[in-house]
């Protein structure tokens, strides 16, 4: 339960556009905020490399990614195979207390 709230903590909007239109405005307006936006733009921008270098994975090649997830699908499947077996078998009757 705690990694699914830390995966919601991470999850962060990573819009550019937002941004790239404020500099605009900026630069149509001879604003001096220009630097500030370009600074916000810059900031955002290494936030989602840090990001993206941080997800797992990334350090494999797509080839072996496939073969990673062609694996797994592979175990997801014998388990749910396992979990029909178990399910269909017979089962003790447990007597009820009186």
């Amino acid at each position: 339960m705690a990694s699914t709230v830390s995966v919601v903590e991470e999850v962060e909007d990573y819009s550019f556009l937002p941004i790239i239109h404020d500099i605009i405005k900026c630069m149509d307006k001879d604003s001096p905020d220009v630097h500030q936006e370009l600074n916000k733009l810059k900031t955002k921008i290494q936030e989602a490399r840090e990001q993206i270098s941080a997800m797992p994975g990334i350090d494999m090649s797509p080839a072996l990614q496939e073969s990673k997830l062609r694996t797994l699908r592979e175990q997801v499947r014998t388990k749910n195979q396992l979990l029909q077996k178990y399910k269909s078998l017979c089962m003790f009757d447990i007597p009820k207390p009186s």
